[in-house]
């Protein structure tokens, strides 16, 4: 089967400025690096190793069918066609092969391995793209068959994290990525890696005589030390940029501001909508996994409450559990939110299965049980036939527009509606020279009512426990 691959639904844009924002710049610095059709993008291997880097250029996609509807399996090798775009490369092809499960050895069957290596000679591809996890054993049967370089669908992914990293976090998270995908797959290139015959090297006995003695350790498992070491390494470092970020989240919390954190579908908009919400300015682009390196932005409620917005790195169905692990620490961050702000693309052909994947992956890093937001973006892309079905789907979602900036206000006052509210309520007579704590009062608590008398400014309002402990001494008489 030859499905006809549609371009991915198009991200929402935040309106133009006059001035080039932060996230404007980084995206014309990212399109100054893609990749140019025609040339290599092999990296020197520095391993004598095959490292398995990947030369996206030409490619055929194929998929195996094991599940679903054909139409469930058209749209996986869509998204798989997005991916192979958005990594650089040049998508000529694509297969599917009905089957009840991947065939052990090559992910296809052997009659569809045949059809795929003619289509690769006819296409003149130089990678096929598997819409799957394969095993080492696959990936090596399918290579000596087709006669080209095989990639699965998690070293695709893969690759577009490293392109999109930015940050040193991210960096590091995508490097423990790939490494952890990489050991297992790591495998000798010619006769001068095939395994040598251990010894000493210190003469007669064991060791296999006189010009037999290798030195103990094969290149192979030179190189799986080295990436174990370096994995160590990695961990640790993540570690430690985990420590300062959990500092940073004991600070809010001490201090009671609300976390927000926006979750979802990759190229659902959430980082359009969260430049909407608080001018942020990040980087906005029609591609998949755009946004690696999490921001968080400060907010406010209508009535002054402060509470911060962070958007996260976007999911996929099948994301490689590689990611997941890598990824934790900065995932916990919405394990820890006190509301999940779930963006859903309501333009894409399947938004059930973009909601289902999304939750899947909440569930691994435990934040299945904070209290969700949905929110169907891209309405202005959607058919009014769609909205009123998912709006039968949905009945407590938003459904906004972040293009055309449609629904919000909506979207803010259902945020300011669900944010955790002070427990306790005060009434104070603060001193005119003590404006810092009135401040505080505005910022941290919810005010609802103010006067002016001659002792000072009389509040009434809500706060936590600790801002009520510092204003015990400006309690009003009727307290």
């Amino acid at each position: 089967m030859h499905p006809s691959f549609a371009p991915p639904t198009v991200d929402d844009a935040a309106a133009p400025e006059t001035a080039d924002t932060a996230g404007e710049l980084e995206l014309a610095d990212r399109h100054a690096l893609r990749r140019v059709a025609g040339l290599s993008t092999e990296l020197t291997d520095i391993t004598e190793v095959e490292y398995r880097q990947l030369r996206l250029e030409r490619v055929v996609l194929v998929g195996v069918w094991d599940a679903g509807t054909v139409v469930d399996a058209e749209n996986s090798l869509t998204e798989l066609a997005a991916l192979a775009e958005t990594a650089g490369s040049q998508v000529l092809e694509g297969l599917i092969q009905r089957r009840d499960r991947p065939d052990p050895a090559t992910y296809v069957g052997r009659g569809k391995v045949g059809e795929l290596g003619d289509v690769v000679l006819a296409t003149g591809a130089d990678t096929v793209i598997c819409d799957g996890e394969l095993s080492p054993s696959q990936l090596r049967n399918l290579e000596q068959s087709v006669k080209v370089k095989v990639i699965d669908r998690t070293a695709l992914i893969l690759d577009i994290f490293a392109q999109h990293a930015k940050s040193k976090e991210g960096k590091a998270q995508v490097e423990l990525a790939q490494l952890e995908y990489l050991l297992p797959r790591l495998r000798g290139w010619g006769e001068t890696l095939s395994r040598q015959t251990g010894g000493s090297g210190r003469g007669g006995g064991a060791g296999g005589g006189v010009g037999l003695r290798g030195p103990g350790e094969t290149k192979l498992e030179t190189d799986r030390r080295r990436i174990r070491t370096r994995i160590a390494r990695l961990r640790r470092e993540i570690k430690g940029m985990r420590t300062v970020r959990e500092t940073k989240r004991a600070r809010r919390t001490r201090n009671a501001v609300p976390a927000v954190t926006i979750a979802g579908y990759t190229n659902a908009g959430k980082s359009s909508l969260l430049n909407r919400i608080t001018g942020a300015g990040v980087l906005v682009e029609d591609a998949l996994f755009a946004t690696l390196d999490p921001t968080t932005r400060r907010a406010h409620t209508a009535d002054g409450r402060v509470y911060t917005l962070s958007d996260t790195v976007g999911f996929v169905r099948h994301l490689p559990h590689q990611i997941v692990e890598a990824f934790r620490s900065t995932l916990e961050e919405v394990a820890e939110a006190d509301l999940v702000v779930h963006v859903v693309d309501g333009a894409h052909p399947d938004p059930q299965e973009q909601v289902r994947a999304v939750r899947e992956v909440l569930s691994e890093v435990g934040a299945d049980r904070r209290p969700e937001l949905l929110v169907v973006n891209k309405i202005d892309a959607a058919s009014e036939e769609e909205l009123l079905r998912l709006k039968r789907l949905w009945p407590d979602a938003v459904f906004v527009s972040a293009r055309q900036a449609r629904g919000i206000e909506d979207l803010r006052a259902a945020i300011e509606q669900r944010l955790p509210r002070p427990s306790v309520q005060v009434r104070v007579v603060l001193p005119y020279h003590r404006g810092d704590l009135v401040s505080r009062v505005h910022h941290r608590g919810e005010v609802l009512a103010t006067a002016h008398t001659g002792a000072g400014t009389l509040l009434h309002a809500r706060v936590d426990d600790a801002l009520a402990a510092e204003l015990q001494p400006f309690l009003a008489d009727d307290e």
